[in-house]
């Protein structure tokens, strides 16, 4: 038994071997793509750069890592182009929005131009707890009070969590929420907030929102009213910031917001288009994890005021299939909850 044990080691030590010398031939000297679902300036863009600037170093080969910036229908844009154009080869990946992955689950997969169960999830840079904050003028300071008052909520187009998750309010709690949708990302409602044309924004974590405004946070003139998360963040429950869940109506429409805030899970994912070689695959998940645990990457964060917390590639796999995977009836019921009431 040893000696086939000693054997199978020694077969298998040189095939791992040609395997990292295959990819690392392949990469070596080569511009691989990172394609940034969301606009330049906002949250998921600060991610791309900071994961482009670095992974590069942990791929075999060293290849150089280009971010550009691929915006429209709420991510889907990005993810229509990794689905259908992007080489399959393992030179072009992309970072996307959750409801990209999510939406399609909902709002059936005919309407969409790619299926979210075909790509190869490289991982995700962190997980999310989604918020609802509003400016302090509005006269709103908790989410008990968005439900008798008005408020004007920015948000992008479908599929995005900042049209996605004031929606689940609306529909399942009640907040009087009027949305503004259709801004290209978080950088541009940030702009609307500003000037006043809206008066809030939802789908956004607490690192998004320090990394884009503290200034507002510290302030007060952004205030945080609401978590659309089952368990919320620990800081955030402390100060007794209320979590939408708590407010459902039943224990119906409480699974429900457990399975729309699942995505929440992989709050920055990042797909890689479907059949590509698996040594690749392997050699690029790998070197996300690896990037993503480099101090210098971590201390960037820090001063970016980015949350960090990487999810591993086969486990977003996991994940998408197992919601892909939820019955129809309560299917039906979350969609219901992310449509527009007229």
């Amino acid at each position: 038994m040893r000696a086939v044990l000693t054997w199978m080691m020694l077969t298998i030590a040189p095939l791992h071997a040609v395997a990292q010398d295959d990819v690392s031939s392949f990469y070596q000297g080569r511009a691989l793509s990172l394609v940034i679902g969301g606009s330049v300036g906002g949250g998921f863009d600060s991610y791309g750069r900071l994961v482009a600037r670095y992974m590069g170093a942990y791929i075999p080969g060293h290849p150089q890592i280009i971010p550009t910036n691929m915006v429209g229908a709420g991510g889907g844009a990005a993810a229509s182009y990794i689905a259908h154009i992007a080489p399959k080869d393992g030179t072009v990946m992309a970072a996307v929005l959750p409801g990209t992955i999510t939406d399609p689950l909902y709002q059936g997969l005919e309407k969409y131009k790619y299926d979210p169960r075909q790509f190869i999830y490289l991982g995700s840079a962190n997980s999310e707890v989604d918020l609802c904050a509003v400016r302090a003028d509005t006269g709103v300071t908790r989410l008990s009070d968005a439900m008798t008052h008005e408020v004007v909520i920015g948000a992008s187009a479908e599929g995005g969590s900042t049209r996605d998750q004031p929606l689940v309010q609306i529909n399942l709690i009640g907040t009087q929420f009027k949305l503004v949708s259709g801004y290209p990302g978080s950088r541009e409602i940030f702009l609307a907030i500003e000037k006043n044309e809206v008066s809030g924004i939802c789908g956004m974590g607490l690192p998004a929102l320090r990394q884009q405004h503290a200034d507002w946070l510290e302030s007060g003139f952004l205030r945080i009213i609401s978590q659309d998360n089952i368990k919320g963040d620990a800081e955030l429950n402390a100060r007794g910031i209320s979590r939408t869940p708590d407010f459902a109506r039943s224990d119906d429409d409480r699974r429900i917001m457990e399975l729309i805030y699942s995505q929440q899970d992989f709050g920055r994912p990042y797909i890689l288009p479907p059949a590509l070689p698996p040594d690749r695959v392997n050699a690029l998940r790998a070197a996300f994890l690896a990037a993503l645990a480099d101090p210098a990457l971590v201390e960037d964060a820090r001063k970016m005021k980015i949350d960090v917390q990487p999810v591993a590639g086969a486990h977003l796999q996991e994940i998408v299939a197992h919601i892909y995977a939820t019955p129809a009836p309560l299917l039906e019921r979350a969609r219901q909850a992310l449509l527009a009431p007229h």
